[in-house]
């Protein structure tokens, strides 16, 4: 890490008065192994932050080939952005694979798993890092295991925490069984084991029940969010057809039996998204979206509930009817940013082949997502949303054959990432709405994975609890809270600069590297906003505002801009906000 990364010092310095308020900082240029797909901050402390190298390491060795695995490094940086080390745990790891860096208390743990094909047993392990030399403190333990009924199951774990960060989740499901079977596994202090693993199961169908959201309460509590499936009437059966009917949530106690069933369609309204938080020590709060019809398309309002963790019954319920106008949603027509005419050849047929796309089921459907929910000092909350909509698509061409050979079909896989538009809203403290906003925007981010030879195909995307990944990169926003201001941080087409309000037209934001960054500040208590342009991502690496990690007023953000001859340019940015 010997290049340093130049990066507008004397245009930060001379910033107006506003930006006196909101700075930021670029550290050294990064030079990443060869082979690396991302890096992204996983941890911060006041002096410090830690980042998350991803890339592939050999697994084993064979005379005719190799077998690879996901690993990843560790990169410490220090107040002034500097490397301080950089760790990859390969040798440590020999034997087992990668599976996350997690913090908790005031350590950081490395965790793996190892599969054994003879016991048919997945067992995961974790060590403590020192965070002043980046090696292990000790071996691997062994936190969970998981056996497998069949050779053929399939199992999913997620690594994460409770409702109040006290302690680590291992959350585990068998994929592709005929009934759903969930296991909890709490750790506590040095993650050692709090008890037996919870396991929950319940009566549908494997492949017409997806979780979606688990929370596990600080009263030990366990609720299930999940999301019910029927097939389309008139199509096959099959999973691309399976429609979208309505939400399950079920409270459960520690010993994994059920206690209440939370009713989904109140008063004639239908959920179709929603997000479930506990306050700090608190009763839980529900905020979805609903449609005034069974299987709507369309989001109608806004519904809030604050609910019993006790008996799961409904304290208080408010709701805000929603004019669909004020979503712009996904439509494209007449909306091109003058950008596109720069795309490739490839690119814009792309764009063209997705403009004919229709609606196939829940896939291609519009839903809000809820995103980030903040505590007020007048114990009221204010919730964050964005309608997003994620699919793959594939492009095919078909080379003939020679001396008789058949021909092959070469598709490209292409991953689509729209992040639209962005709500904002305040509950106060006896879950009433005291104000709504949108703010109008059209990112779509576009992730090619290359070319195979294979029949082509077009598929959806459904968002499970147990989905891995942290893209989309560039699109989405990033938020930090400071006093009695959020300050909400995205890239954004430069001709967007002056919207800030429902019924605005948003010109499409495509090519990321051409944008600008902006910073717009919500006033908690009035909902007012304000929007200032912060920087250009022309003259730095493109920020990533969306994978951004906040400690206090700062937030710690990778830039990376992608090129086509040569090294990509990486750099890791601090931002302050007073």
């Amino acid at each position: 890490m010997k290049l340093v990364y130049l990066s507008l010092s004397v245009a930060f310095l001379s910033l107006s008065a506003y930006a006196q308020k909101t700075s930021i900082k670029w550290g050294d240029e990064f030079n990443l192994r060869k082979g690396s797909t991302d890096l992204r901050v996983i941890s911060v402390e006041k002096n410090a932050a830690y980042l998350q190298e991803s890339h592939p390491a050999l697994k084993s060795y064979f005379v005719v080939g190799a077998t690879m695995r996901e690993s990843a490094s560790l990169v410490k940086i220090d107040k002034d952005l500097k490397e301080v080390y950089r760790n990859d745990f390969n040798k440590e790891l020999r034997g087992k694979e990668f599976v996350q860096f997690l913090p908790f208390e005031d350590k950081l743990y490395l965790f793996s798993s190892d599969y054994s094909k003879r016991d048919r047993t997945l067992e995961i392990y974790a060590s403590a890092i020192d965070k002043n030399t980046g090696e292990l403190t000790g071996e691997f333990r062994q936190v969970a295991s998981f056996l497998k009924e069949e050779k053929k199951d399939d199992i999913d774990f997620k690594i994460t925490y409770n409702a109040d960060s006290s302690r680590v989740l291992i959350v585990s499901s068998v994929k592709g069984a005929e009934k759903n079977i969930y296991k909890v596994q709490e750790l506590g202090k040095n993650l050692r084991a709090a008890g037996r693993p919870v396991t929950l199961t319940n009566e549908f169908e494997e492949d017409k029940y997806q979780l979606e959201d688990l929370l596990y309460t600080s009263d030990r509590k366990i609720i299930l969010v999940g999301r019910m499936y029927e097939y389309e009437e008139g199509k096959k059966q099959k999973k691309k057809f399976l429609d979208f009917t309505n939400y399950n949530i079920r409270i459960y106690n520690d010993k994994g039996k059920q206690q209440s069933e939370l009713n989904t369609t109140i008063n004639g309204k239908w959920l179709i998204s929603t997000k479930l938080v506990q306050e700090k020590n608190k009763d839980l709060v529900l905020a979805a979206f609903y449609s005034n019809q069974k299987k709507g398309k369309t989001i109608d309002g806004l519904l809030v509930q604050r609910i019993n963790t006790a008996d799961g019954t409904a304290i208080s319920t408010s709701d805000k009817p929603i004019n669909n106008s004020l979503l712009n949603g996904m439509d494209d027509d007449n909306n091109e940013d003058v950008d596109d005419k720069e795309d490739s050849k490839e690119e814009r047929k792309m764009r063209e082949s997705l403009a004919k796309l229709k609606d196939e089921g829940e896939g291609f459907s519009k839903y809000m997502q809820f995103r980030n929910i903040f505590y007020t000092e007048d114990k009221g909350l204010v919730i964050f949303a964005e309608h997003f909509h994620h699919y793959i698509t594939t492009s095919q061409s078909y080379t003939s054959g020679v001396n008789g050979m058949p021909g092959t079909w070469s598709t490209t896989t292409y991953s689509n990432y729209i992040s639209g538009d962005l709500l904002m809203c305040k509950i106060d403290a006896s879950g009433n709405i005291n104000w709504l906003q949108i703010l109008p925007k059209m990112q779509r981010e576009v992730i090619r994975y290359g070319s195979y030879r294979t029949p082509g195909y077009g598929f959806s995307m459904h968002m499970s609890y147990f989905a891995e990944g942290n893209r989309p990169f560039y699109s989405g926003f990033g938020a930090i809270q400071s006093g009695n201001t959020i300050h909400i941080l995205f890239n954004d087409n430069t001709k967007n600069s002056g919207i800030v309000q429902a019924g605005q037209k948003a010109k499409s934001t495509v090519r990321f590297s051409k944008t600008d960054c902006y910073v717009l500040d919500l006033d908690e208590n009035t909902g007012k906003l304000s929007r200032k342009t912060f920087f250009s991502n022309k003259d730095v690496p493109t920020a990533m505002p969306r994978l951004g990690a906040v400690i206090g007023n700062d937030m710690y953000m990778v830039g990376k801009s992608d090129r086509m001859i040569g090294k990509s340019k990486i750099a890791v940015a601090k931002i302050s906000m007073e």
